[in-house]
């Protein structure tokens, strides 16, 4: 039998397959599911509670003790593991946030203000009230300086949990939880680097402030290389850290200096591609011959296509959610429960401050936006998918330990780490239990108001 020609043409237009691809392809799948990235967090988290309840609790905390670093004459660099990843490595995850909230107010559902100041109204009364709820339970007391650790929201917890309700939820829910869960972290860095950092050293501020520059400079004159651009950023995280504010900062300002315009537009790709197609099959293809040069020049062409801000997200996004943010949760939710006290002032106040907290900050800030026209609510939501979303943003998790090691000292950690589990377990549930419902009613209005419009077109005229 003749295969049609249009068959033909499909085979040539792809790829052709190995034996990796059998492999590659599934993980690919696996990778694109942005609930996935929640379920290695929750996988790693259990590991690590697990590990410090057992005969191995002391081998698994010392391990992370292990100092690491430079240490050359009167040139000292060194930190401990759990150091090295709370403060070098965790600088990626604000990158990628920071590029998640640049995309979004650039090229993504945010460039509208109204709705924007939504899931900013939403995110600043999320970080406001559970500061203040924490603070009506700690003031004057030990723990009153660790009113930062309510504030913020685990992105890929709350992503995880909308994405197992699925299309019972409207997708202008999943942006403006994305979008309150972007903004809280911004803003949860911010305090960190004011609240937590130490006494400043101007010289080293101005270092940074210089290195900025450069990446500015470097990206006005059309540098293209990455390698570069995290040499530069490399020594910026080294001036801040030097500076006495916190180093992961760096990550945030330079994921917003991110370019988010392309360099090739879709009509020269379109013109580049066309000229290789011009091109006849042969051998010309290798060595220094004008076909290999544009075949070299479409490749940089399909690249440049996307703009910065895009690619480093495709690029990122795997390593922080699948490495970046599990390392963190190994190395930070460890919590011996043997001999513990569960109810305690202390883990009392982290609870309400997420539990009760979260979502009156996300709800009456919401509606007070669209009371006063600042904010727009689409017509796809309600006052009750937001506040099922606000308890669900009081799932606080990473930037919660990650704030929490640098408020509370180690006779206070274990208490508030405690808080921190309890509150995003019960957040989670309950969260998920409200949604759930009140997708269901919607889905009964839904379906009566069908129904009666349809009987209404029956009824015959009189």
């Amino acid at each position: 039998m003749i295969e049609p020609a249009s068959s033909k043409r499909g085979h040539s237009t792809q790829l052709p397959k190995e034996h990796i691809d059998w492999i590659v392809q599934p993980i690919n799948r696996f990778v694109k599911v942005e609930a996935a990235a929640g379920v290695v967090l929750l996988l790693f988290t259990l590991l690590a509670l697990s590990l410090a309840n057992s005969p191995l609790s002391e081998t698994f905390a010392s391990f992370w003790h292990i100092s690491l670093g430079i240490n050359l004459g009167d040139i000292v660099f060194e930190r401990s593991l759990h150091g090295w990843i709370n403060d070098a490595i965790m600088t990626l995850f604000f990158f990628l946030i920071a590029l998640e909230l640049k995309r979004e107010l650039v090229l993504g559902e945010l460039r509208n203000p109204r709705l924007a100041m939504l899931s900013i109204s939403a995110a600043i009364g999320g970080m406001l009230v559970p500061a203040l709820v924490y603070l009506f339970f700690q003031y004057g007391e030990s723990g009153q300086r660790g009113w930062g650790t309510v504030m913020a929201t685990d992105t890929a917890f709350v992503i995880g949990c909308l994405a197992l309700l699925g299309q019972r939820i409207p997708k202008s829910l999943r942006v403006f939880m994305l979008s309150l869960a972007v903004v809280d972290d911004i803003g949860a860095i911010i305090v960190v680097a004011i609240g937590y950092g130490s006494d400043i050293n101007w010289l080293a501020v101005g270092l940074a402030l210089l290195g900025f520059i450069v990446v500015k400079m470097m990206s006005f004159l059309g540098i293209r290389s990455m390698t570069l651009f995290f040499m530069v950023g490399s020594l910026i995280w080294l001036a801040i850290d030097a500076s006495g504010i916190h180093p992961t900062v760096t990550g945030v300002i330079l994921g917003l200096m991110t370019p988010t315009r392309k360099w090739v537009t879709d009509e020269r790709l379109h013109t580049i591609v066309n000229c290789i197609v011009a091109y006849p099959p042969g051998d010309h293809w290798s060595g220094d011959t004008p076909e290999r040069k544009a075949l070299k020049t479409a490749e940089a062409a399909a690249r440049e296509t996307l703009s910065p801000v895009e690619r480093l997200e495709i690029v990122l996004h795997p390593w922080v959610g699948f490495v970046v943010m599990p390392l963190f949760a190994f190395a930070n939710a460890g919590i011996p429960l043997t001999g513990t006290n569960f109810i305690t002032p202390l883990t009392m106040a982290v609870i309400f401050g997420f539990v009760v907290g979260k979502p009156l900050g996300v709800f009456l800030f919401s509606w007070a936006a669209v009371q006063l026209r600042v904010a727009v609510l689409p017509s796809s939501l309600n006052w009750r998918m937001i506040l099922g979303g606000g308890m669900l943003a009081g799932i606080g998790f990473t930037m919660a330990l990650f704030i929490a090691n640098l408020a509370f000292n180690p006779a206070e950690i274990n208490a508030v780490k405690l808080g921190i589990l309890s509150a995003s377990v019960f957040s989670a549930l309950l969260g998920f239990a409200l949604l759930w419902y009140f997708s269901n009613s919607t889905n009964n209005v839904d379906v009566n108001n069908a129904s009666c419009y349809a009987q209404q077109q029956h009824v015959p005229k009189s």
